[in-house]
């Protein structure tokens, strides 16, 4: 058996309406410490986001998911975040906020290979 690590996830939601709550999923954030890895996998149903809001902002809500992905690919495309660490660039994402773009609850496991993981979450709980 391989080594298993502990990593932490937390699901990126859609909220087109603030003031309503309502919300799909659109993403997956993974974070292993133990390999130094964070990712984000993301998949946005467009058809579920514009049936909670036939106005929704699709090209914006877009940009803000991939905003996320080089966030944490890191490099010039996480802007500010670049010279941060994996850890600290999960918590800069999982941070509330009160945005069409949020991060659910961060939830815990075991995997032996984090990349493969949040592919298998994104399958699970998003698509």
């Amino acid at each position: 058996m391989s080594e298993r690590d502990v990593f932490e996830y937390a699901l990126l939601r859609v909220v087109p309406r603030v003031e309503r709550g309502e919300c799909i999923n659109a993403g997956v954030l993974v974070y292993c410490r133990a390999r130094s890895f964070v990712a984000a996998r993301t998949h946005l149903d467009e058809t579920r986001l514009l049936a909670l809001d036939p106005d929704a902002d699709v090209t914006g809500v877009r940009a803000a998911l991939r905003a996320v992905e080089g966030v944490c690919a890191g490099g010039a495309a996480a802007g500010q975040a670049a010279c941060d660490d994996a850890g600290r660039r999960f918590r800069w994402l999982i941070a509330p906020r009160s945005t069409v773009v949020q991060p659910g609850p961060v939830h815990t496991g075991l995997t032996a290979d984090p990349a493969a993981e949040a592919e298998r979450l994104l399958e699970l709980l998003v698509r």
